[in-house]
């Protein structure tokens, strides 16, 4: 195979125009109103499957933009998740971004609970005083206690959900999908905190784009 020579700033256009092509060749047609979401996964991962198994609830791009634009938090299960999203495009609209995973009062009523950080972070973020945007790339457990708390009456935000791994990960997603909460989910195993980051960025570039 010949190297192509492209310039720094067009690596990322170019592996877009790629993304396109191949799609095509594999007889791909996208929704359009998603693509740009799908793409970035694409883009994330190399792997063409989530022009399959990526789910989008009812309106979730409508319901995700008038979140943000009134300054929802954004609560992440991972610091990789935390970092890779874009904090100057969340900075426009004033909103914040956490990650609880490491704090010590989740580890300490993790251990004394026998139950995940993740589980406790999510419970965390429950109690704060605006609209919360989950982002969760790696812990199913996150998404079994939204849904827990959901069927008790709280009511998530929006969660984008797409953990990765074997243990409950299909079926934590599925109770999502099952639910009336707005969500963008990865069906089946594949996902992680990269995938995670890359949706809420396509959605961030979306709204700086007019596209919604």
């Amino acid at each position: 195979m010949d190297i192509e020579y492209v310039r720094p700033s067009e690596i990322e256009k170019r592996s877009f125009e790629i993304i396109s092509r191949e799609l095509k060749d594999r007889g791909i047609a996208l929704d359009e109103r998603y693509a740009p979401v799908i793409k970035r996964c694409i883009h994330t991962t190399a792997d063409f499957d989530y022009a399959d198994t990526l789910v989008f609830s009812k309106d979730a791009l409508d319901v995700f933009k008038s979140l943000i634009v009134n300054g929802a938090a954004i609560v992440t299960d991972t610091n990789m998740a935390l970092s890779g999203i874009n904090k100057k495009e969340l900075e426009k609209y004033g909103c914040s971004i956490h990650c609880f995973m490491a704090d010590d009062d989740i580890a300490d009523e993790a251990v004394k609970r026998g139950v995940t950080r993740a589980s406790v972070s999510m419970e965390k973020a429950m109690t704060m005083d605006k609209p919360v945007i989950f982002v969760i790339g790696n812990a199913p457990t996150a998404l079994i206690t939204l849904r827990e708390s959901y069927d008790r009456g709280y009511r998530p935000a929006f969660i984008v959900g797409v953990p990765v791994g074997f243990v409950n990960v299909e079926a934590a997603k599925e109770l999502i999908i099952n639910s009336d909460i707005d969500h963008v989910i990865n069906r089946g195993r594949k996902g992680g905190s990269n995938v995670a980051a890359a949706i809420c960025n396509a959605l961030l570039y979306m709204m700086r784009d007019g596209l919604i």
